[in-house]
């Protein structure tokens, strides 16, 4: 938008002023664009991929600052690394090629509750024996619950 200034007391031989019937949508693509990366970045860390029925624990959530790997043993008994089904024999060895033969990369096991202990323990001793010791297992925080209702003879 240019405009010329004029010394005061001098007219120009156009109207002072015409209002302008242009929309600025400079602003918007703007809005729209950060909005679009924002749903970009978020939209692949909400989902979860193997659904799993996790057992309930009072333990606190871990936190760290990168993003671990995530072996998911569903009630079938399928081995999932990350999202893609995986042999036993096989995940030691894509565990090594995918961390870059890090040791130090921390590794989520989630089992599903109705799968044998003895099973989680297996995988969880085929990561162990490749080199990686921050194994943990993942379980579901428990919802909220009411307290026990009092004995009234009490």
């Amino acid at each position: 938008m240019a405009m010329s200034v004029q010394p005061p007391g001098r007219r120009s031989s156009r109207s002072t002023y015409r209002p302008m019937s242009d929309i600025n949508v400079t602003p918007f693509v703007d809005v729209m664009l950060v909005l679009l990366i924002i749903f970009m970045v978020t939209a692949p860390l909400l989902t979860v991929g193997v659904p799993v029925d996790l057992p309930k624990t009072q333990a606190a959530a871990v936190t760290g600052q990168d993003e671990p790997l995530v072996i998911t043993l569903n009630a079938q008994g399928k081995i999932f690394l990350q999202e893609t089904e995986i042999a036993l024999d096989a995940l030691a060895p894509r565990l090594i090629a995918i961390t870059a033969n890090k040791p130090d990369t921390r590794i989520f096991v989630r089992g599903d509750k109705e799968i044998a202990y003895g099973r989680i323990m297996e995988i969880m001793g085929t990561v162990s024996a490749a080199g990686f010791a921050k194994v943990a297992l993942l379980a579901e925080l428990p919802t909220a619950k009411t307290p026990p209702a009092r004995d009234p003879k009490r």
